[in-house]
């Protein structure tokens, strides 16, 4: 009887093919705003641009930022008859325009309206602050992420005349800053309960 040799016998184990590890999908890099974005913001508009990335529009030059949380700017916008100045979304934050030395005057004018001490989520930036520069109307850059700067209502050149500010001398019938604030806290307190309940409230 033969004798088999089984160590001959047994094929040897197949090789599984090479495998290239598996690489988690890259994030696509933020594209910072090129030099055109500026060009237009400080040679058309004649703002004051601070290096990035990204981008900033320098606030307590040209104009101060009202600044509140999205849903609330939503409120805001939807009111009928309220003039505002150019309005941007940022991020989780709404900033709306307005004239320069306005966010000097929130604190003051939030107490006169009654509406001092309470969280409203209703900030201003003024000198030495910023916003991140959205792309000019019209303009989609590639790879922006979500979430980036956009305008809701864009500038114009010589907007900054018709900005909300405090009445005075010289304000001609630009929008009411105090109208604009009282609306504004009323948009924020109303957003705040309706995400505390869930029930919509009535009042103005």
């Amino acid at each position: 009887m033969a004798v088999v040799n089984v160590v001959n016998a047994v094929s040897p184990p197949r090789v599984p093919p090479s495998v290239p590890p598996r690489v988690p999908p890259s994030v696509p890099p933020r594209v910072p705003s090129g030099p055109d974005t500026r060009a237009w913001y400080e040679r058309v508009l004649g703002w004051a641009v601070a290096d990035g990335p990204p981008l900033r529009l320098v606030t307590g030059v040209r104009f101060d930022v009202l600044e509140l949380p999205a849903d609330a700017g939503a409120g805001l916008l939807r009111r009928p008859g309220l003039p505002t100045g150019p309005v941007a979304l940022e991020g989780r934050g709404m900033c709306f325009l307005v004239a320069p030395g306005a966010a000097d005057e929130l604190e003051g004018l939030l107490d006169w309206l009654e509406w001092g001490g309470v969280g409203l989520e209703l900030a201003a930036r003024g000198a030495g602050g910023g916003i991140t520069a959205p792309e000019p109307p019209g303009r989609v850059r590639a790879g922006n992420p979500q979430g980036a700067a956009v305008w809701l209502r864009p500038p114009e050149p010589g907007c900054e005349a018709s900005l909300p500010a405090l009445p005075g001398p010289g304000r001609g019938r630009g929008p009411d800053l105090v109208r604009l604030v009282a609306a504004a806290a009323t948009e924020c307190h109303r957003a705040r309960l309706w995400r505390r309940t869930g029930q919509p409230l009535a009042f103005s």
